[in-house]
């Protein structure tokens, strides 16, 4: 389905963002995270689905063609600017990590592994509302709003999405819970090499995407 095949760049955009996958590391590393880490991840998965399911539904009030001949003039103006906005934030994070100081964790984010059980979930809940998070689900609203001519394909698009989008976090927390002698190496590894390229990471990844989404608007034109 096309709308999908739209939406699997972006979800690997959300899924490879560091700060939810920081946030994750600092509480599978810590002593209480058995009551901190899968409410995060239960809120991370809900916040993804709330947030790209009212960006589709406020994308509804962009006008698309009568017919499949015509072209998604609005969506793809809409779109354009959406991944002007991507390149942005990228250019941001590639100039923040280009610094020569030592990268430092947030005091707010090295904190996560204290957090209880509800903060946990709101965590979750609240990283899915930063201005990349938020962009990258408008993008997909208005895939979704081109591409998916059904109900049925907005659920399984939606469906897909998510699980592509949240596998990074999901992942990590259940094969920790399952074995964490085994994975607390793997978490120390990753912990050390996102604090020295994340930012450019983030970068690469959401300028790729951003020159995607101005692409797919011109091809709506």
């Amino acid at each position: 389905m096309q709308a999908i095949g739209h939406l699997i760049p972006i979800a690997l955009a959300v899924a490879i963002s560091s700060v939810p996958i920081m946030a994750m590391i600092f509480m599978l590393l810590s002593p209480g995270r058995n009551r901190s880490a899968v409410p995060y991840m239960v809120g991370w998965i809900l916040g993804i689905v709330i947030v790209l399911s009212v960006c589709a539904l406020l994308a509804h009030t962009v006008p698309t063609a009568s017919s499949d001949r015509q072209p998604d003039v609005a969506v793809g103006i809409a779109e354009i600017i959406v991944g002007i906005a991507l390149i942005g934030v990228a250019f941001f994070s590639w100039r923040r990590s280009r610094r020569p100081e030592t990268p430092k964790t947030p005091a707010w984010l090295s904190s996560a592994g204290k957090l209880g059980p509800w903060s946990s979930l709101g965590l979750g809940l609240v990283l899915n509302v930063r201005p990349k998070g938020i962009l990258l689900a408008i993008a997909a609203g208005l895939t979704l709003r081109a591409d998916a001519d059904t109900p049925s394909v907005v659920v399984v698009s939606i469906v897909v999405y998510t699980l592509i989008a949240a596998s990074t976090v999901t992942i990590p927390i259940i094969a920790t819970v399952a074995a964490p002698k085994r994975m607390e190496p793997r978490l120390v590894s990753v912990h050390d090499w996102m604090l020295r390229n994340g930012g450019l990471l983030t970068g690469v990844i959401v300028g790729f995407i951003g020159v995607f989404v101005i692409g797919t608007g011109i091809g709506r034109l």
